[in-house]
This record gives structure tokens, C-alpha cells and sequence, in this order.
């Protein structure tokens, strides 16, 4: 049986259905005599003082993973983008309850807090390692911008919708240069997010690969690749006339950049454990998610 001494909590900000939740995993936890700990941004949504004095502490995010062995996200995927880029780095397994829209990756139901959340903490569920990307920027030789991503890295036109133009390179090996409304560089877990909209395929999320999306190609024949997980991704910007281009981690961090900046593209060397139910498969969360079509054949 696995034991979780500590467990530490973060709730989706702006949602009053994530802090319910919140709430409800609170009580059950007190319930289980579980020593928890609240991170201080989710804690403030929360006003009930008793249930606040139960936890242990209220921390920030940093803190949170030096100190839990276990770290529970309620809301949707962007709340869990969110706790895997900051908690990835401490070691520490991230469980999702989802409070958002789609949920690809907080896999228990809200109605299914209780059980779920009780099965995982009697040690039984599947462990699933995935990997985040580091992306910097260097200009004149300089890095002036470093941000790393779960899901995806885009180079896009900032606020208007112009074509860029840009220079890609695998292991400094010169691959293509491209006119298009920018590019996306995706991990597995990212390759049914923006990458799945942009045309990409669908990655299995324990793949050892990285996807590179072109966004509206100016040619027809610019087609996405994937490539190695080890690779090394190098962007060079080209010239552009009125759009101001920008470089985007996770939807989340924003970089402008500049003619003749490169883009740095890496797998970061440490990996972040997801728990799943026991139930938990990837092709019937893509069926259930995407609209895929069931069995044909009964039995």
C-alpha cells in the first residue's frame, strides 16, 4: 500500500465549482484523519475559517512541493498546466479533479471525489510520467527570455494576424524555412491541445517525441513533423513587415520577440508524474473527449 503522509491542494482561481470541491476534498480528508496543506493563492478563494484552520499550512507553490508527497488539482487542464510547471521540478505526483470544460488531464468527475481520491490514497491507481519543454531566447548570443511548458510552445503573430517568417533546425541540422502564421511545438501530452486544432497527430502521451506544427502554411506541402524527444528545436525569426511576433508557453508566459532572435526548444531533464484511476485509458478518454465513434459490432 502507498502512503501519503502529506497532500497538498490546489484549486482552479476564478471557478466557484473548483472551491466547492476544494471544500468537499477538505472535509473528506479531515474524514481521513490526512494531514493536508493548502496553497496560499487557492486558500485565499476560501472563506470558510474553520475548514482553513484544518490544514496544516497555507504555503505558496514553491513550498508545496518540498512539503507534500502528493499534490491534488481541482479544475480544469489549464489548473493543471499551471501546478506541473511550477511542482514538476520537486518530484512531487500531481491527481486532477476536473472542474473545467474538456479535462484531458484531471481525469476524476466531481461527483467521484470521494472514491476516487479514497482509491488513489489506498494506493491503488496508475502512475504516468510525461515531459515539459524548456524554451529560452537568445538575442546577439544572450538568453533574454527563459519559460517552460506541458503542453505546447507557439510562435505566433502577437495581436495581429499576419505571416512570420522563420528558420527551423533539429540538432543544428537546418530542416525548413517557412512562411506561415507561426509554428507550434508540442510534447505528447500537448498533442490533443492546440496542436490537435492546428492539424497535428495525436501523440500516445508516454512517447518519447516532439511534434512541430506549422500554423497555415503559406505551401501546401508543409506538413507537421515529429521528431526525437532529445532533439534540440531551433527557431530562427525572419524578417516581418507589420506583425510583432511572440513566442507562448502553455497559453500562459508571453515573450516578444525580435528579427534575427533564435528559439530554443528542449525536453527539460525532469519529468512530472500524473496519477490516474485505476480506470483511467488514454483511447476512451480520446473517444469520449474528441467524439470518436464507438464498437460497431456487438457482441
Amino acid at each position: 500500500m502507498t502512503h501519503f503522509s502529506t497532500i497538498g491542494l490546489i484549486g482552479h482561481l476564478n471557478n466557484e465549482r473548483a472551491v466547492y470541491s476544494i471544500k468537499r476534498l477538505i472535509r473528506f480528508l479531515q474524514l481521513r484523519n490526512k494531514r493536508f496543506v493548502l496553497e496560499a493563492e487557492t486558500a485565499a478563494r476560501i472563506v470558510d475559517t474553520d475548514l482553513l484552520s484544518a490544514a496544516h499550512q497555507i504555503v505558496d507553490m514553491d513550498t508545496l512541493g518540498q512539503a507534500c508527497d502528493l499534490v491534488i488539482v481541482v479544475g480544469g487542464d489549464g489548473s493543471l498546466l499551471r501546478g506541473a510547471r511550477a511542482l514538476a521540478k520537486y518530484a512531487v505526483p500531481l491527481l486532477g479533479v476536473n472542474r473545467g470544460r474538456l479535462g484531458f488531464l484531471t481525469d476524476i468527475t466531481p461527483e467521484d471525489i470521494e472514491n476516487k481520491v479514497d482509491e488513489v490514497l489506498s494506493g491503488q491507481f496508475k502512475s504516468e510520467k510525461r515531459f515539459l519543454l524548456d524554451m529560452e531566447v537568445r538575442r546577439d548570443g544572450q538568453v533574454i527570455a527563459t519559460a517552460d511548458a506541458l503542453n505546447d510552445v507557439v510562435l505566433h503573430p502577437g495581436q495581429f494576424i499576419h505571416m512570420l517568417q522563420f528558420e527551423i533546425a533539429v540538432d543544428d541540422v537546418f530542416v525548413t524555412s517557412q512562411r506561415s502564421d507561426g509554428v507550434i511545438v508540442s510534447t505528447p501530452t500537448g498533442s490533443t491541445a492546440y496542436s490537435l486544432s492546428g492539424g497535428g497527430p495525436i501523440l500516445h502521451p508516454t512517447l518519447d517525441a516532439i511534434v512541430v506544427v506549422p500554423m497555415n502554411p503559406h505551401t501546401l506541402s508543409s506538413r507537421p513533423i515529429v521528431v526525437a524527444g532529445h532533439s534540440a528545436i531551433s527557431i530562427v525569426v525572419g524578417e516581418h513587415n507589420r506583425a510583432e511576433p511572440m513566442v507562448t508557453c502553455d497559453g500562459h508566459s508571453h515573450v516578444d520577440v525580435q528579427t534575427g532572435d533564435t528559439i530554443l526548444i528542449r525536453k527539460k531533464p525532469h519529468m512530472l508524474e500524473l496519477l490516474h484511476p485505476l480506470d483511467y485509458n488514454f483511447y476512451e478518454r480520446c473517444r469520449s473527449k474528441l467524439g470518436w465513434g464507438g464498437h460497431l459490432l456487438k457482441e
